[in-house]
């Protein structure tokens, strides 16, 4: 067993208390490969936020779960040479079981998710227990999830969202113990958040989502006061990157986000953690995308991957500073 404390990781619970007594949100950006690893680290270093890495199952199968150990371990030494030891932590996203949870915790996760949602409520409750037990023998934190979010993201896919239901989060916490809460409020995973029936259009063609269910929100900060919340499904899907992704021949139609401004009202919230996927495909796609098409020689993938490593940087720095408020606040 490998310690997230001898890699230089640390959980999310000051993180949280932290994120919450300064009114922002901690971004969890998921990662899969080098380069988003360094565009992570760069963009917080050089805004000094704290950061979540956050890998899925599908991640893990992709770039073993030992190279992800090791590449936290990089991250940390990375963010050091960089001249800020920020607070980093890894997390496990929408763990499907108490295996892949323990298997995470056993090589250096320092925070994990179970994701029971799609469980019957006593089953999420029994399954979310065992790994906060086991987590928490461990000094791991674990975010659990009432609700379901709707769309498709690496392996998580639902075909419709459901509420969480505000009666039901106190039973649910003081029953597992676990130490955040994602909810369900209309975010959704994937790029197509909603479908255009679900929006109005713009005269110009531009689909505005429905707003979040902050009643909800409210509801639930009511029945959990300064508890720690999580929002998933919450890339704000740039049209730049969509539009830059379909004038090089990409198809992607009907792409929608969370609006920024809501996300940002959420940030000043409980909600202490905010999840982003889709932003970063998205903007590695659009600069590869247009660097194969107007240097159609370039067959060096440094040449590729570089620039867009330079665009995941720029739009995660933009994230703490313009929407999450996280820049400024590593120290905290």
């Amino acid at each position: 067993m490998v310690s997230y404390k001898e890699i230089g990781l640390v959980n999310t619970r000051h993180m949280f208390e932290a994120a919450m007594k300064g009114q922002y949100a901690i971004p969890a950006y998921n990662f899969n490969n080098m380069e988003q690893m360094q565009a992570i680290i760069q963009a917080c270093v050089e805004s000094k936020s704290p950061v979540i890495l956050q890998v899925s199952k599908g991640a893990r199968n992709y770039a073993d779960k030992f190279i992800l150990r090791n590449m936290a371990r990089g991250a940390v030494e990375y963010a050091h040479e960089l001249g800020c030891d920020i607070p980093i932590a890894l997390h496990l996203d929408h763990g499907p079981n108490f295996e892949v949870a323990k298997d995470c915790i056993d090589n250096g996760f320092s925070s994990v998710m179970i994701d029971g949602s799609a469980l019957p409520y006593d089953e999420n409750v029994a399954l979310t227990k065992q790994v906060v037990e086991y987590a928490h023998a461990h000094d791991v934190t674990v975010e659990a999830e009432l609700g379901v979010l709707g769309g498709v993201e690496d392996d998580v896919a639902a075909e419709e969202s459901k509420y969480t239901k505000p009666e039901e989060v106190i039973d649910f916490t003081s029953k597992t113990g676990c130490d955040s809460l994602a909810i369900s409020i209309g975010t959704s995973h994937g790029r197509c958040k909603f479908t255009p029936e679900q929006c109005t259009r713009r005269d110009d063609g531009t689909l505005v989502p429905p707003p979040l269910a902050f009643d909800v929100l409210a509801a639930i900060e009511k029945q959990l006061p300064g508890f720690p919340i999580v929002l998933h499904g919450s890339s704000s899907v740039p049209q730049q990157y969509v539009k830059e992704i379909e004038k090089y021949g990409g198809k992607i139609p009907n792409s929608v986000g969370i609006p920024e401004e809501q996300l940002r009202k959420a940030a000043k919230s409980a909600v202490c953690k905010i999840n982003v996927d889709s932003d970063g495909r998205l903007a590695m796609t659009a600069a590869i995308r247009r660097i194969f098409t107007e240097q159609p020689d370039v067959f060096d993938p440094r040449l590729y991957l570089g620039p867009a490593r330079e665009e995941l940087k720029k739009m995660y720095m933009d994230k703490n500073v313009n929407v999450f408020g996280s820049a400024g606040h590593a120290l905290d």
